[in-house]
């Protein structure tokens, strides 16, 4: 028996009682993959991003773990929402006009100590005191630097369109600025290397464009680092003591945690490991976050479908956003028809040993985003089920 097929006999032992659609955490695997982000970051801390993980459940479990300090956020709300739930370390890792959210955060000393904002234009900053209400408490600002490698004189850029500061003098001054605001206090740095960090580089039948990755990604990976290095020190020339310089992602731990400059590595996704975080030469990890779909028809030989399943992720659209079939091993989508919002064809052999009612596993594209389609994650440990714990959905928190 293969290690997956042993696997597919767990999870169907334990979730035997219950119907699918169902979503599922491998606690051992989830565990083993924070290991190993300890391991690549080599003593620095690792913050972790809650859109990868969207269950309180498991984000108080990862930051009991030794090596993991911190939550990276995405919106205001979510930020304020796990500070009264006693988080007192959240990076909002994106810029927020949500002005309601800032005059909470004006005026709650609580609130203000533990959220740290992000900021990389002077109107956001000017929002952000538009939108006090009367609130006096001092905002904690993160400057964000623009990671882009460019090319050619600037004619080709690689990377995320994020953050306007891209010079060690954009950032010095913007953090002047902060510097001398009333109410505001620059406590940090962030640069999230997406183009190294979230795109694999051994891409399954394409090697010379995985060579295209590496050779990129190695490039952008130097001219960053010295970049990096730069911008800390024009900052801390103005504010010499930051709280943080935060940089990375699950794809880049290793690499990041090598630069001096940088105190801390920003991760989520390598806790799950969803399917795009397959073609990576620099780690392995193991599939942690499963949803089953039951099998509800037998239209064929070779074919099942399965209710459901539809469940594409964020970014640009593509065969590589659709959750792919996990176990039974050797399932695929009818090309015809693709992953579907209430029924999806199956084909391959294994179909034929499946029974009305039978699950079938997927993995979803991206992390986080399968708890936008879940109430519960069911917590496997073994061939048990130990705890049903909520998503962020299940909590009636759907913040984007």
């Amino acid at each position: 028996m293969t290690a997956r097929a042993a696997d597919r006999t767990r999870y169907n032992r334990a979730t035997a009682h219950l119907d699918a659609p169902i979503a599922i955490v491998d606690l051992e695997a989830f565990d083993a993959n924070a290991d190993d982000l300890v391991r690549r970051a080599a003593g620095k801390p690792l913050r972790v991003a809650s859109k990868s993980v969207r269950c309180r459940t498991l984000l108080e479990r990862v930051l009991a773990r030794p090596g993991f300090s911190g939550i990276m956020s995405f919106t205001l709300a979510e930020s304020l929402w796990l500070a009264r739930a006693g988080f007192d370390d959240v990076l909002l890792a994106y810029p927020s006009a949500d002005r309601a959210a800032f005059a909470e955060l004006a005026a709650d000393p609580k609130l203000a100590a533990a959220v740290t904002v992000m900021v990389d234009d002077h109107a956001q900053l000017e929002l952000m005191d538009a939108s006090r209400a009367g609130g006096q408490e001092e905002i904690r600002v993160c400057l964000e630097l623009d990671t882009s490698l460019r090319m050619l004189g600037g004619r080709v850029r690689i990377g995320a369109l994020r953050s306007p500061l891209r010079s060690p003098a954009h950032l010095a001054e913007l953090a002047r600025s902060v510097d001398r605001r009333p109410g505001f206090r620059l406590v940090g740095l962030m640069a999230y290397e997406g183009h190294v960090a979230g795109v694999g580089d051994a891409v399954a039948g394409r090697p010379l464009r995985s060579r295209a990755i590496r050779l990129m990604q190695a490039a952008a990976r130097k001219e960053l680092a010295a970049r990096r290095a730069e911008v800390v020190r024009a900052v801390r020339a103005v504010v010499p003591d930051l709280d943080f310089v935060n940089g990375g992602g699950t794809g880049s731990v290793q690499h990041t945690a090598a630069e001096d400059a940088v105190t801390e590595i920003a991760a989520g996704s390598g806790l799950y490991v969803p399917r795009l975080f397959d073609n990576y030469t620099s780690f392995t990890g193991r599939p942690a976050a499963l949803f089953a779909q039951p099998v509800v028809r037998r239209p064929g030989v070779g074919v099942v479908t399965v209710l459901g399943g539809g469940y594409p992720a964020s970014g640009a659209a593509g065969a590589d956003r659709s959750p792919v079939p996990y176990l039974p091993e050797g399932l695929r989508y009818d090309p015809q028809e693709g992953a579907g919002e209430v029924q999806t064809p199956l084909l391959g052999s294994p179909a034929d040993d499946l029974l009305i009612g039978d699950k079938v596993w997927f993995r979803h594209a991206k992390a986080g985003e399968l708890c936008e389609r879940f109430d519960a994650l069911q917590l496997i440990e073994g061939d048990r089920i130990t705890a049903t714990v909520p998503t962020y959905r299940g909590e009636g928190r759907t913040f984007l």
